[in-house]
């Protein structure tokens, strides 16, 4: 009895490694990864952006797979990552064609500082599944792309928001996920850097609550520094350059988001909303 129960025992357990990890098994890469970082050295919270770069060989892909990416720290642990669908499927991948795009993401508020690695593969989300690329496989198809060096939150220019915004908000799931809704005009204030900057913004918005997009018009005092048709209703990136002559001879610095309309979510909720903004954030040149 006890051999038949060791033998069944392993063969279930040679059967579920088939079932769970059929990636273990060997195979021609289908594309050659390359990642460009647009800085080695980023401080929380500040934003980050990734270009992706797949070079298809031969090996055709079935099926559409997600391209992931993680960030760990020194004791190869998890901080973050960045699953995503890329913008032109795999299964239509072709050698000769490279597929190359640009993510911009904010470093999240994690308690860690220091080197940092990052690594990237494509899997299927319904299996799990991880295809075969060249390059730098660290464990499980999962291939080493770009060192980072992480720096704390005080590197940035601190940005305080003012009149205008109602109370932070957290995501129910995701305690990374934070975000706080303007009203008509919201105000941030931040210390002058005196010189070039740009100016990020992720937001969304409710445009399917509103008989046209909110207009939102941002303003250094009297002086536009750009605009844009809110029209969002998943998290979206605007960049608007700041320059020096519009940051003024002032220490402190004020910025205003100005939207021309707001809304009520529902009946039960008295709020007067403008947009929600997941971050903001001003860089210097």
């Amino acid at each position: 009895m006890k051999i038949r129960a060791s033998f069944i025992l392993c063969s279930l357990v040679l059967l579920t490694a088939a079932a769970c990890g059929s990636d273990a098994d060997e195979g021609p890469a289908v594309a050659e990864p390359t990642l460009t970082v647009s800085r080695d050295r980023a401080a929380i919270g500040s934003p980050l952006r990734f270009t992706y770069r797949f070079e298809p060989t031969e090996q055709p892909i079935e099926g559409d797979y997600w391209v992931f990416l993680h960030v760990l720290d020194q004791d190869g642990e998890r901080l973050w990552g960045d699953d995503h669908q890329p913008p032109l499927p795999t299964s239509t991948w072709k050698a000769g064609q490279p597929v190359e795009y640009s993510r911009t993401v904010f470093l999240p508020n994690y308690p860690y500082i220091g080197p940092a690695e990052v690594r990237l593969g494509l899997y299927m989300p319904s299996t799990g599944e991880r295809l075969r690329l060249s390059g730098n496989e660290m464990s499980r198809r999962e291939y080493s792309v770009a060192k980072l060096q992480i720096l704390p939150q005080s590197e940035n220019i601190f940005l305080i928001y003012k009149e205008g915004w109602h109370p932070a908000e957290v995501h129910p799931q995701d305690p990374t996920i934070d975000w706080q809704w303007t009203r008509n005009a919201a105000t941030m204030s931040f210390r002058n850097p005196r010189k070039d900057a740009t100016f990020y913004l992720e937001y969304d918005a409710r445009p399917d609550l509103l008989p046209a997009p909110q207009q939102v018009t941002a303003r250094i005092g009297d002086q536009v520094i750009g605009s844009f048709s809110a029209e969002s209703l998943e998290p979206k990136l605007v960049t608007l350059p700041i320059s020096a002559a519009q940051l003024g001879e002032a220490e402190v610095v004020e910025l205003m988001l100005e939207v021309d309309r707001t809304f009520r979510p529902n009946a039960s909720d008295s709020r007067e909303l403008g947009i929600r903004v997941f971050h903001a954030f001003v860089e210097p040149k």
